[in-house]
């Protein structure tokens, strides 16, 4: 196979595996029942609960958004008790947003469903060989994500 053959069915790889992702991402969105947020604010307890406490501007830094809307999505989010803030000790003026319990619980949830969803899914579609050979896949897709 020539170079410019091989770089084409690797484009098409990548197409179909971008396609493929999107789809299983969409369905697991689908399977996990946090509340009724939207995007944005499910991007913004996902970075509170991996990267812990946040300012309200730092939020809007990390995730590319104008601080009036980082405003708006930390209100909504208030406002539904899934995030909490209090006074930064080193700055009085800003205030360190943290997920709540019930936000810790929901994920939690969430995460079981979807884990739950994922594995009756792959018990039902995929025969033995082919969950081994999903499972092998996977240190292949972890290195083009790290």
């Amino acid at each position: 196979m020539s170079t410019t053959d091989h770089h084409e069915q690797v484009l098409l790889l990548a197409s179909a595996l971008r396609i493929e992702v999107c789809k299983l991402r969409r369905r697991l969105r689908e399977e996990a029942h946090i509340a009724d947020v939207t995007p944005s604010q499910a991007s913004v307890l996902s970075r509170l609960e991996r990267d812990g406490p946040a300012t309200a501007s730092s939020l809007a830094r990390a995730e590319g958004m104008r601080p009036q809307s980082m405003a708006a999505t930390v209100l909504a989010l208030t406002d539904a008790q899934l995030v909490t803030g209090a006074p930064d000790p080193l700055d009085k003026r800003q205030t360190i947003l943290s997920l709540t319990g019930h936000c810790r619980t929901l994920i939690k949830a969430s995460r079981a469903a979807r884990e739950d969803w994922l594995a009756r899914t792959i018990e039902s579609r995929l025969t033995m060989d082919e969950a081994m050979q999903l499972r092998q896949a996977m240190a292949l897709l972890k290195r083009l994500a790290d």
